[in-house]
């Protein structure tokens, strides 16, 4: 009987284990392929800028709730939830600092969009 068991037990292991590797494979083919739809909705240069500051923009101006890309707004958003969040009122120290990358990420944006329009202009002078 103990053979039996063993035999259960080893079975039942084996389908668990099918069954994680095919729930682990699909999670990352579905992570793969929203990683690759964020990069083709996204500019090359906005796209790497995700990639390095580990939020994308669309996450950023959700964090910090703004609509647009006016830094007079992003930097009033930042400045009242960075105080709101400061661990010495009672904050969290994991919120202020998806704050910070969210401004972090959107100011990264701000300087990409004048790169762009300043080449724009050389473009349209010569």
């Amino acid at each position: 009987q103990a053979k039996y068991l063993a035999q259960i037990i080893l079975v039942g292991a084996q389908v668990v284990g099918r069954a994680f590797m095919r729930a682990l494979r699909q999670e990352f083919a579905a992570s793969r392929a929203a990683a690759d739809a964020r990069g083709r909705s996204e500019r090359p240069q906005s796209a790497a800028a995700s990639r390095i500051i580990g939020i994308s923009l669309q996450e950023a101006q959700q964090i910090l709730n703004v609509s647009n890309l006016n830094a007079e707004e992003i930097q009033k958003n930042y400045d009242h939830l960075f105080k709101v969040n400061d661990k010495s009122v009672g904050g969290s120290f994991y919120l202020q600092s998806k704050v910070v990358r969210a401004k972090e990420r959107l100011d990264e944006e701000l300087r990409i969009q004048a790169k762009d329009e300043k080449e724009k202009g050389w473009k349209a002078e010569t």
